[in-house]
């Protein structure tokens, strides 16, 4: 019984320093820079914008204007608006055309961001 006893020892010592007689493997760190490529998509095509007429009528030109606008356009209905309302709208043109210009701006930044540097170009990592 003891030499069970001493071998079941023996085996279980080995197993245990087996792991501890190999050497082990070295590990080593690198830190490498590594820009990431986006692909610039093409800019979509400009707005092209139709041609809006706004007829101004008052009570001096009405008759004149409903001759005219039924000659040319063959039906008699008008869409109108207020003074002020034609104000609020020309001012919402206004803030979406600067809404538009920021967009542009941001668009060229994150553009000028991820496009390659001439040093990258020539084959030099920075």
């Amino acid at each position: 019984m003891r030499p069970i006893v001493y071998g079941t020892i023996l085996l279980l010592s080995l197993t245990l320093m087996g792991c501890g007689m190999m050497p082990e493997p070295k590990v080593v760190t690198v830190t490498k820079t590594v820009r990431t490529e986006v692909p610039i998509v093409t800019r979509p095509k400009q707005v092209q914008l139709n041609d809006v007429k706004i007829y101004v009528v008052s009570k001096v030109n009405y008759e004149e204007f409903v001759k005219e606008y039924t000659k040319k356009n063959g039906a008699d209905s008008y869409i109108a608006i207020s003074v002020k309302d034609y104000e609020n709208l020309s001012l919402n043109f206004a803030e979406l055309r600067r809404y538009i210009e920021q967009q542009k701006q941001i668009i060229v930044y994150y553009e000028n961001a991820v496009a390659p540097n001439k040093e990258e170009e020539d084959g030099k990592v920075q």
